[in-house]
């Protein structure tokens, strides 16, 4: 494929150099697939980069051009493979900067090198060396249930007594209930419409189009990568089915300091029960791969609690065979997400839904919602103005996005923006003597609550997570081309626990000169950091207790532990790590708090039921809504609480 010419010819060879560092052809004896042999540039991979190049911002592709100048001038593309290795942990330590830099190329490298696929055969290059079945099956031939409106080429305006701005776990129970009581609903998403026809279970296709910026991005610091569903369905489409209840101490803190009436009893139980059982949430579709099984052996023999999860999963479709793969969307058809529920269920009953069209601002007449102005791109490119006219408008497009529609609105008062909470989260690898197949079963099947509340009300989960190859390879640490392709050689016995912290410590979002969403936040909080490093040491524990022969943290500069070593030395290094941006892989799939609901509108963005404090007729129902970090993956309080706000709304 031609690209754009935004390098030089010399950067581009500065450039195909890096990448062939990071990831170097080498000598092996005993290489039977060509794995060691291969470098980066042999499958594509700097010219996949130049592409994604052409889509930073002006300033960001000078930064780029910059180092990559300055690397050339070290004479780095003349040096041989150990001097290039040197010098890339040279610049890396020279200045954050030229870190940030070395980072993003570093991450972009190894996860191509492990994700891209061949476009003859589908499959990427190294994935038999590495244990990784690749997808199973081609997309099946299932038809699309639900019909979205397009709208007309000259722009169209719409009515309806509710606007719903985003589809998710939020946005789409309301619009099952609202069309459920007769209201004429108008569903707008700003992601694509994608069925089982459409998942080829391939990750890159995967963050491109299901996933909000085209899958993992970094905060403005670079110290937390989010990742957050973009699709019709929301995060319910791409999650990993943790069907988790409200903690009951969450719920009375939100009642009794926050004002959200009747979330401590029976009444917010009532919301809970009614979207667990829409779903079908049941405990007969968890079945633990190898990595559930080395977290049970790893529980046992230290003590810990151990349980299996309930997942929102169809038993008649259920197959645990394609279950690994549902982080890019559910082949079998078996996910119940608001897809396949409360959405079908608006669609059946008159709701009208647009997809590709992202709602620009909120239209406010008299101090009151009047409805929403968007802009709906079509297959070509061609955008076309849209406007629904409405006296109620809900706000669901997730916390990463729903603060910057009403910034760009100009409502929502001092608080919106605010209060961005991301449960933190890490994993650290343990390599095993047996294969793990971490490709095989629901990602998450099990979990432990050992340390949920270990700190007044706060501490953290122990979960497995979702394999992906492309994030496996970008998050291993780099020391040199030939240690990362050691630790990615033995992938096949290598299982991820990983910890999500209860954070008390929050940062905010903003938006830019053109409107777009900024997401700012640093780990920072004292008894977040304390919680943290907690986490890395009881993954660690529960790694060595479950027999692995390595253990491996996500540090920069973080030893890999081996067996027969001393783990207590290895312990300190984790503990006392730099968790800086950039130095260690911390992760977000869980946004919260950015319009959170409240009886203080100088804190708060939203009441106790969900509408504006500033503006009447305008509601919040995601989990942008949470008054704190809950401590559990958020989808069913997110569909407990939008539940609850739905039958506000459909009062007025």
């Amino acid at each position: 494929m031609a690209i754009s010419v935004v390098l030089s010819e010399l950067q581009r060879a500065t450039l195909t150099r890096l990448c062939d560092t990071f990831v170097p052809a080498l000598e092996e004896p005993d290489d039977p697939t060509g794995f060691w042999a291969r470098a980066a540039s042999d499958i594509g991979v700097p010219d996949a980069i130049e592409q994604t190049l052409e889509t930073l911002s002006d300033e960001q592709l000078a930064g780029m051009r910059q180092l990559l100048d300055a690397v050339a001038a070290e004479g780095f593309n003349e040096a041989e493979l150990e001097a290039r290795e040197q010098l890339i942990h040279a610049f890396a330590d020279s200045s954050p900067e030229t870190l940030a830099g070395i980072s993003a190329l570093r991450a972009m490298t190894t996860g191509l090198f492990y994700a891209l696929p061949d476009p003859a055969t589908g499959r990427n290059a190294n994935w038999d060396a590495i244990g990784y079945p690749g997808p199973l099956a081609g997309a099946p031939d299932v038809p699309k249930t639900i019909r979205p409106l397009r709208p007309a080429a000259d722009g169209q305006t719409l009515e309806a007594d509710v606007c719903i701005v985003g589809s998710g776990c939020g946005g789409g129970v309301v619009a099952g209930v609202l069309a459920g009581n007769g209201s004429k609903v108008v569903v707008l998403e700003a992601g694509g419409y994608f069925n089982e026809s459409d998942f080829n279970q391939l990750e890159l296709w995967a963050n491109q189009n299901l996933y909000l910026g085209g899958g993992p991005f970094l905060t403005a610091e670079g110290q937390v990568a989010l990742l957050a569903g973009s699709c019709l369905g929301g995060g319910s489409t791409v999650n990993w089915m943790n069907c988790l209840r409200t903690f009951p101490h969450v719920r009375e803190q939100w009642e009794g300091e926050f004002g959200l009436e009747g979330l401590a009893g029976p009444e917010y139980d009532r919301h809970l029960d009614a979207v667990m059982e829409r779903m079908g949430v049941n405990g007969d579709c968890s079945d633990p791969n190898g990595p559930h099984e080395r977290l049970r052996e790893g529980c046992e023999r230290l003590g810990y609690d151990f349980r299996k999860i309930v997942r929102n999963a169809d038993r008649d479709t259920y197959d645990p065979g394609n279950s690994g793969f549902i982080g890019y969307g559910d082949q079998s058809g078996s996910k119940m997400g608001t897809l396949k529920t409360y959405l079908q269920d608006a669609a059946d009953r008159g709701a009208e839904i647009v997809v590709n069209c992202r709602a620009q601002r909120i239209l406010v007449e008299d101090g009151r919602a009047a409805g929403v102005e968007a802009t709906y791109t079509d297959s070509d490119g061609q955008t076309v103005r849209t406007i629904v006219r409405a006296p109620q408008v809900v706000v669901a497009g997730g916390a990463l996005e729903s603060p910057a529609l009403l910034l760009r609105s100009g409502i929502g008062g001092p608080a919106a923006g605010d209060y961005l909470r991301v449960h933190p989260s890490t994993a650290l690898f343990g390599v095993y003597d047996e294969e793990q197949r971490g490709w095989w079963g629901a990602p998450q099947a099990a979990l432990s609550h050992e340390f949920e509340d270990v700190d007044d009300g706060y501490g953290f989960l122990i979960e497995c997570p979702h394999l992906s190859t492309g994030t496996f390879g970008s998050s291993t640490p780099w020391h040199s081309g030939r240690q990362h392709k050691q630790t990615m050689a033995h992938g096949a016995r290598t299982s991820a626990f990983i910890f999500l912290i209860r954070d008390r410590g929050h940062g905010r979002v903003t938006i830019d000169t053109d409107g777009n969403a900024v997401h700012a936040y640093r780990l920072s909080d004292e008894g977040d950091t304390r919680l943290f490093r907690r986490g890395l040491l009881e993954l660690a524990k529960l790694h060595r207790a479950a027999g692995a022969r390595e253990i491996v943290a996500l540090g920069r500069k973080l030893p890999v532990w081996r067996d027969g070593e001393d783990f207590d030395s290895f312990l300190d290094a984790i503990e006392h790590g730099s968790l800086a941006p950039y130095e260690h892989a911390i992760f977000s799939a869980h946004q919260m708090g950015t319009c959170r609901m409240g009886s203080d509108p100088q804190t708060s963005v939203a009441g106790p039921w969900g509408e504006l404090h500033d503006v009447g007729g305008v509601w919040i129902a995601d989990a942008s809504a949470f008054p704190t970090a809950s401590g559990t993956n958020p989808m069913i309080t997110t569909m407990a609480l939008a539940h609850r706000t739905a039958e506000a709304v459909a009062q007025r």
